[in-house]
């Protein structure tokens, strides 16, 4: 009595998880398979949809000669804050360079430089020279690329497509694809946004030289340690500024689109603690003298200060539409890339060829799915029956999982489903063999059932581990398409391993008199006797 009451609750904790798990699958699959409005659904990825196929170059050089400038920035800002006098501060593409006008600041100064990472500092008297190392050199550019990764999918992220692939490849270039982009105006639009340096700066105006800007070379310029440039909405204007800058992006904590008094876009933004103390100092200075707000190398705006701007908080207006301001805002908050990039390669896939691929794919899928289904039907017949069950709902939770996440299914995706069909049937392809044999060597009904799972567990969880295993790995190490055809491959491990262990022997406990009764093998397992 003990031993049945204690099977009767093994029978029912198997039926009611396996139950749960199939109204779990159906439940949660059926927004993705009829694509309703409501729900979480799989994404379909580039090549079942259709987009852009991007490889990108950085220009890694130019992170380098990015860094030394804001070097050179922090230098001026650390003598003015320690009212420390120098003079020729200076610039290149190898390094900064300046005089220390009064000898006793000396190691005042070389204290600060020393806390700079990978600078090498040489001096020379009262002048001083730093440049990087070539370690530093090095590194900077490596950053440059991670860093543009990082900002690219941040952008596209707030820009609303789902599941964009950007990715390394090699070691100065970037793999960009972003599914669901069908227009041509949708196109420039991302292309725009992930190219958009949005790198902003604070520049004090020349006051005493701007008159004579027009007559002035970039070679005049640069004697006075200044820089031209030319103004957003009207090219023919241009400012004389300092070439150093108060400040930079890399100092902003937030932008956002917002709109002025006459209901036209504008950008808001907001400094970190150091770049709204920069931004006090400089403006409590400078007094009735004009900042330009310097977006990307143009002018968008050069007002007078007319008192000392605290908070840390400032605005860049604008010729914008709405749209332009947002993607302003979003290249701005997800920070400015340190290098510029340039497009070596592009492709268009067009939603008719992703379709074509979809319908291949379904052949393929349906196909096999037929094929083993009949095949086990044949072989272990009403065994090969419970086995199907176990397999259509072993595809319902693999699209529910994939729903739940919002994962993105590519073609290596579909082919892992494909895959899973007959990775899924071959646990029960173990469990039916090992019953069979046990049922030849005269066990009854439920020894041969329950040491057949005994003996047929540990080739199963070994079989499963190890891909499951070398899934993780092409995950961790993948990229893109490989990712698609690892996620579904280990989803389909886990959900057979539930269907097919669980799922099935639940079954047949609950079938267990009713087989034993018949005295039927060649109906249930296919096998005389």
């Amino acid at each position: 009595m003990q031993s049945r009451r204690s099977m009767r609750v093994k029978l029912n904790y198997r039926i009611v998880v396996f139950a749960l798990a199939i109204i779990f699958g159906i439940v949660f699959s059926v927004p993705s398979l009829t694509q309703s409005e409501s729900g979480k659904k799989i994404t379909l990825g580039l090549d079942l949809q259709g987009g852009l196929h991007m490889l990108l170059g950085v220009k890694t050089d130019e992170a380098t000669k990015s860094r030394i400038k804001s070097i050179a920035a922090s230098i001026k800002h650390f003598a003015q804050r320690n009212d420390i006098l120098i003079d020729g501060l200076e610039f290149d593409d190898t390094g900064v360079k300046f005089e220390v006008l009064d000898s006793d600041e000396i190691v005042k100064f070389d204290e600060y430089l020393k806390s700079i990472n990978g600078a090498k500092i040489v001096t020379n008297g009262q002048i001083i020279s730093l440049s990087l190392t070539k370690k530093e050199i090095l590194k900077t550019k490596k950053e440059a690329v991670s860093q543009a990764i990082e900002t690219i999918r941040n952008r596209l992220d707030q820009f609303g497509l789902s599941e964009p692939v950007v990715a390394k490849q090699g070691e100065e270039k970037i793999l960009v694809q972003l599914a669901g982009i069908k227009t041509q105006e949708e196109e420039q639009r991302a292309r725009e946004l992930i190219s958009r340096a949005a790198k902003l700066e604070l520049m004090a105006v020349d006051e005493d030289r701007n008159a004579r800007v027009y007559n002035m070379s970039d070679a005049d310029a640069a004697e006075y340690g200044d820089v031209i440039l030319h103004d957003a909405k009207n090219p023919k204007i241009k400012y004389l500024v300092n070439e150093i800058p108060i400040l930079d992006g890399g100092m902003l904590t937030d932008a956002n689109m917002g709109f002025d008094k006459n209901n036209r876009p504008l950008i808001n933004f907001k400094l970190n603690a150091e770049g709204a103390e920069i931004f006090g100092d400089f403006t409590g200075k400078n007094v009735g003298k004009r900042l330009a707000v310097v977006l990307d190398g143009k002018v968008y705006s050069a007002p007078n200060i007319n008192e000392r701007i605290g908070g840390g908080s400032g605005q860049i207006s604008g010729n914008y539409t709405v749209m332009e301001a947002k993607d302003l805002a979003i290249a701005l908050r997800s920070g400015a890339l340190l290098a510029p990039i340039f497009l070596m390669e592009k492709r268009s896939v067009g939603p008719s060829l992703g379709a074509d691929s979809i319908k291949a794919s379904m052949i393929a899928l349906i196909g096999g799915f037929v094929l083993v289904i009949l095949f086990m039907m044949v072989y272990y017949r009403m065994a090969g029956v419970i086995a199907n069950i176990a397999l259509i709902a072993n595809l319902f939770i693999l699209l529910a999982i994939m729903s739940l996440f919002g994962a993105t299914l590519t073609l290596p995706g579909m082919a892992g489903i494909v895959l899973t069909v007959g990775m899924a049937v071959d646990a029960n392809v173990i469990i039916s063999e090992r019953i069979r044999e046990l049922i030849y060597e005269g066990k009854s009904m439920h020894k041969a059932i329950e040491e057949g799972y005994s003996n047929a567990m540990r080739a199963i969880l070994d079989a499963n581990i190890t891909t499951l295993i070398a899934s993780i790995v092409l995950y961790a190490y993948g990229t893109g398409a490989i990712k698609g055809f690892a996620i579904t491959m280990s989803i389909g491990i886990m959900a057979s391993m539930l269907t097919a262990i669980l799922g099935t022997h639940g079954i047949y406990q609950l079938l267990e008199q009713k087989i034993s009764k018949s005295k039927n093998n060649k109906l249930w397992f296919g096998i005389k006797g």
